[in-house]
């Protein structure tokens, strides 16, 4: 939907719009910036959702906040009519938004229709569109405070793994020496395997070293 916009936002500014005038060049960038920021934010998504939420943040932001006020104004300065949400026009229109084929020819239409259908086509779309981006921040969000980021989770499990081999070590300066390599051994606690939760002894030159030592009761 956002893709359409921007290309029906194109078409329309082509015909209504001035291209020497600073309101062709920011409606056109505003337009531009949903569908790429969109794009981008998803890109980033396996990675960073912080990333993921601040550029759907900034496509909703340049929808919202700059194209649609410039279609509001461009209708009240030629003293055309602005639909309202529930009239007629504006239910169908958020009716056929939901095809694929009438967002295929969202250009098409506004390169033929009146000023005042033009526009208002345009204006139902973004407030879609803007719907929509809100809907997907929201769920971006609470998948967030569930799930956390990339960088979280991985915080989460380097901590995990620290801890786990804290709780592997014990005070070397009594630990028996590798009989492979001399190097210390280290306290250790399997995990896997027949002997998991068994405690034994092991090289801490692993995993270049392999030496192991089982721990006998009392040890």
């Amino acid at each position: 939907m956002a893709e359409a916009l921007y290309d029906g936002t194109v078409a329309f500014c082509k015909r209504f719009i001035p291209k020497s005038t600073r309101t062709y060049d920011q409606m056109v960038q505003a337009a531009r910036s949903g569908p790429r920021n969109i794009g981008e934010g998803s890109g980033a998504a396996a990675t960073s959702r912080k990333t993921e939420m601040k550029l759907t943040n900034v496509a909703l932001a340049s929808l919202s906040d700059e194209l649609i006020p410039d279609y509001l104004s461009f209708l009240r300065q030629h003293g055309l009519a602005i639909w309202d949400k529930d009239a007629p026009e504006a239910l169908e229109t958020r009716r056929a938004l939901r095809d694929d084929a009438f967002l295929d020819g969202l250009a098409a239409l506004v390169a033929e229709a009146t000023p005042e259908i033009a526009a208002n086509t345009l204006l139902c779309t973004a407030h879609q569109a803007t719907y929509l981006l809100r809907r997907q921040l929201e769920a971006q969000e609470r998948d967030f405070l569930e799930k956390g980021g990339f960088t979280e989770r991985l915080y989460a499990a380097r901590s995990a793994a620290r801890k786990s081999d804290k709780s592997d070590q014990s005070d070397s300066s009594d630990s028996p020496a590798c009989p492979l390599c001399g190097k210390a051994m280290r306290r250790r606690t399997a995990r896997t395997g027949a002997h998991a939760g068994k405690p034994f002894w092991g090289c801490t030159g692993w995993p270049d070293c392999r030496g192991l030592l089982p721990i006998r009761e009392g040890d």
